[in-house]
């Protein structure tokens, strides 16, 4: 390589160099997981299954019915819309950010007549100065030789990433709000039924039993009893009545629209008409890292304020601006494109901090406190996720025998009762004997659907937990 090669070579490189600045960024370093390496009781998998957050919503939430309103809330709700307006906000506001970087190129024109004798205003003498200029330049632009710009850009675009991290939080949170809103109003429609169901049977035995009072057979205690059953499951379907409009309402506002009709239309079957969702893998805590978009918002927030110390530690260091400009300038607007009225200016800044009354060292105190409390709201959006993933876990393992045990006491309850009431009928029995068998039943029926809908839930609890909601087909 010839001298002059080298020359040209170490020159462009010292230019780039001087035009890139450096950087006063810290090293970024993730911070270790604060939860332990399995989840309580969950047994360790010798491989890695897919991921749940790139299973499809549709491909786990399978019932037509749920879909079609998990679509309507995606297509209406306004958090979601929210959500995707800030991410435009986010967008913009890096874009402004890096445009720091780049000088700014203006053409400015200006004209000016002044006189310096006052009674050139009434005509009365005097001189009149014209001044015309037209100018091609940059405006302060910053040379970035510390990375202050450079660091506030990064900042910009963590905090950019961050929020569409945050839009698909919001997405899985809406999907799971959705499913267990739907699984609660076809709840809400079985335990009316039950209750109509109760209310009937009830009322029936206050009749006979009214009759039985008649006839002698019962004392008063009997019948104000049978009287008592009927109006609490009067009050109960009362209760279950005003419920399910609360809960069809609390979906609506998800669905940015009414429910419609056919939503909620299973037949007798009620929650055991719900298509079956898939068995999920549990995997590990590490797993939530790269699957949970809250997580992932809550590092690029740690991102962004790791940046900011580096904006903070260049404000230590001298600025060095940048004004220039080319035009044309003359006394007379009709001469201001001739020859000779070509006009330049060349006005570089420097500005060094040497005394702020510790403003700067403040400023760069704030940013790492800043990043402290990012790191404890990471670790935090960490061990919670954790907390979810195991409560859901908990619940996948024992509510199934909760169901179990609670439809096999239905079923006794159900053969007490119509045994209870053959014996009534037939005078073996008292009427306390029949009502309290009426009683447990009912209890019986409700805490059976309540469970089995809580293992519904929880299967969508898990799927959000585990990440998924945010990925369609």
């Amino acid at each position: 390589m010839t001298k002059k090669n080298f020359a040209s070579t170490a020159l462009a490189g010292a230019a780039a160099l001087l035009l890139a600045g450096c950087s006063l960024i810290p090293t970024y370093e993730r911070p270790a997981a604060p939860v332990p390496a399995s989840y309580p009781g969950a047994q360790p998998t010798a491989t890695s299954a897919s991921p749940v957050s790139t299973l499809a919503w549709q491909d786990y939430f399978t019932d037509p019915r749920l879909a079609q309103l998990i679509e309507m809330a995606l297509a209406n709700n306004r958090d979601l819309r929210v959500a995707v307006a800030n991410i435009e906000q986010a967008r913009a506001q890096f874009q402004i950010q890096r445009s720091a970087q780049f000088p700014a190129l203006g053409l400015a024109a200006s004209g000016s007549r002044s006189s310096p004798n006052p009674l050139q205003a009434a005509g009365l003498g005097g001189s009149v100065a014209s001044t015309y200029s037209v100018n091609l330049g940059l405006t302060a632009w910053e040379l970035d030789f510390f990375g202050r710009i450079a660091s506030l850009k990064e900042q910009a675009l963590a905090q950019f990433l961050a929020t569409e991290e945050s839009r698909k939080a919001t997405q899985i949170s809406l999907v799971s709000a959705v499913a267990n809103g739907w699984l609660t109003l076809i709840a809400d429609d079985q335990l009316l039924a039950l209750t109509r169901q109760t209310l009937a049977t009830r009322e029936e035995s206050q009749k006979l039993t009214l009759l039985r009072f008649d006839s002698g057979v019962v004392s008063e205690i009997d019948l104000r009893l049978a009287d008592s059953l009927a109006e609490s499951a009067r009050a109960s379907y009362a209760e279950q009545q005003r419920l399910r409009m609360q809960d069809e309402n609390a979906l609506a506002l998800l669905l940015g629209a009414p429910v419609p009709t056919q939503a909620t239309e299973g037949g007798t079957r009620g929650l055991d008409a719900v298509a079956p969702m898939a068995e999920l893998p549990a995997g590990l805590p590490s797993d939530l890292l790269g699957e949970r978009p809250d997580i992932r918002a809550a590092e690029q927030q740690l991102i962004a304020a790791n940046a900011n110390i580096g904006a903070a530690r260049a404000a230590f260091f001298p600025r060095v601006a940048l004004t220039t400009s080319i035009g044309t300038a003359s006394s007379e607007f009709s001469n201001l494109f001739e020859r000779g009225t070509k006009a330049w200016a060349f006005s570089p800044q420097v500005t060094l901090p040497i005394f702020d009354a510790g403003r700067n060292q403040a400023g760069l105190d704030a940013a790492r406190a800043g990043r402290d409390i990012a790191v404890a709201q990471y670790e935090k959006s960490i061990q919670t996720a954790f907390r979810e993933v195991a409560d859901a876990l908990a619940g996948r393992a024992t509510l199934g025998e909760q169901l179990r045990a609670l439809r096999a006491q239905t079923e006794a309850e159900s053969v007490r009762f119509r045994l209870s009431d053959l014996r009534y009928r037939n005078g073996v029995a008292s009427a306390l004997e029949l009502l309290d068998a009426q009683r447990s039943l009912y209890g019986a029926q409700l805490a059976a659907v309540q469970i089995q809908l809580a293992q519904l839930q929880n299967q969508v609890v898990l799927y959000k937990t585990l990440g998924g909601g945010w990925a369609t087909r």
